[in-house]
């Protein structure tokens, strides 16, 4: 019997060796840089501390505030003796996806009296995110770049590049004057590959709070158009942003009027209070009813594969707020209790800001919206800082 054998067998016969993994020389992931701190936060025993975290709502006491819209629409929910915990359809619970669309698109849009609009439950905001790159990824392209804002949210750029996307940066934030680099932000897009992907804000920039006025949304809706670009709408402050949730969905109804084939990301995190149930929507508008039909199928293919059939309870206090007219009532004040107490609490840094002659122009500061802010006061190392 030949060595090499009498090798192979000798390491058949001997115990396996419980010091190493086949996984041992993967890299170590560094944490997540948001939950990370979240979690600093929380171990640190000093009584002033700020957490400067998760971006997440919170009293004047630091805690989470459940909406009182939220707690009785799950009452009523918890007494309903006809509830369940069946499996929901694969694309979600039909009612919630169809007030989904109607809140972002309005009520009376064409699209949906057409029906050339689709749309899926989602795992909240970055379900959506991931589920709309994945199936740009198989039926549109993955060989154009997908745009994103220099700065974006910290989480787009990796759930693009999961999908195969390579990401690149459109200008967006002017260090020179805290607001939006207009200029700079069309040149990119002009030269831009056509047909590129253009991830777009749709109000409440994260994480600058800068958005585009309406005749500079139209500017960039000019250059999409002529480029043939693809716009992918991230939403997740819809009546969060300003209180009113139609001047929050403006941009993507405008880009809808003028015919453009598009699809939208919603969370319902913020705007319900919802940040651990995970509810969110992927909506599509096509051009016509038969590509929404074949959009749909593929989008429910596409979901089986990855989740099967989406989480049920969080969705269930969505809809029944969206569907109850007393209860979306009452949702649109709380709205505005979130959304003006963040307003108000940006007068005030700006109020005593001028109160001590500190150096600079503040205006920004209360021009900017939601509850992220590029303040310009710059570190050691010459970067902004994050008001939350």
């Amino acid at each position: 019997m030949t060595t090499k054998r009498l090798n192979q067998i000798e390491k058949h016969l001997s115990p396996m060796d419980s010091a190493n993994s086949i996984f041992q020389e993967i890299p170590l992931a560094p944490p997540d840089v948001i939950f990370n701190l979240t979690a600093t936060y929380k171990a640190d025993t000093f009584a002033q501390k700020v957490n400067l975290g998760v971006g997440a709502y919170r009293d004047d006491a630091g805690k989470p505030w459940i909406l009182p819209v939220v707690k009785k629409a799950e009452q009523a929910i918890v007494n309903d003796s006809s509830i369940d915990h069946e499996y929901l359809p694969i694309l979600g619970l039909a009612p919630f996806r169809e007030a989904s669309i109607r809140l972002i698109l309005g009520a009376d849009n064409s699209a949906i009296k057409e029906n050339r609009v689709t749309a899926a439950q989602t795992i909240s905001g970055t379900g959506a995110n991931h589920l709309g790159a994945l199936f740009l990824s198989r039926f549109y392209s993955k060989e154009v770049p997908f745009y994103v804002s220099n700065p974006t949210w910290a989480n787009h750029k990796p759930i693009f590049n999961n999908v195969g996307f390579e990401t690149k940066d459109y200008a967006y934030f002017n260090p020179k004057n805290n607001g939006l680099d207009i200029d700079g932000l069309l040149a990119d897009l002009k030269s831009a590959p056509e047909g590129s992907i253009i991830l777009l804000h749709a109000c409440a920039h994260n994480p600058t709070g800068v958005d585009p006025t309406k005749d500079q949304w139209k500017a960039i809706a000019d250059v999409i158009e002529s480029k043939k670009h693809f716009p992918f709408f991230d939403c997740a402050y819809q009546g969060f942003a300003s209180g009113d949730l139609d001047r929050d969905a403006w941009a993507v109804r405008y880009f809808v009027e003028r015919g453009f084939e598009l699809l939208v990301c919603q969370s319902y995190a913020k705007n319900f209070g919802l940040y651990g149930q995970r509810a969110g929507c992927l909506t599509f508008v096509l051009r016509n009813a038969d590509a929404a039909a074949r959009v749909s199928s593929q989008l429910a293919k596409l979901q089986r594969s990855e989740i099967s059939n989406p989480p049920l309870h969080g969705v269930r206090i969505v809809s029944k707020v969206l569907n109850d007219p007393n209860l979306y009532a009452e949702w649109t004040e709380n709205l505005k209790t979130m959304s003006g107490r963040i307003s108000n609490m940006r007068k005030a840094l700006y109020d005593k800001l001028i109160q001590y002659k500190t150096p600079g122009t503040w205006e920004h500061i209360i021009n900017q919206i939601g509850m992220f802010s590029f303040t310009g006061l710059k570190g050691e190392k010459n970067n902004s800082y994050f008001l939350l």
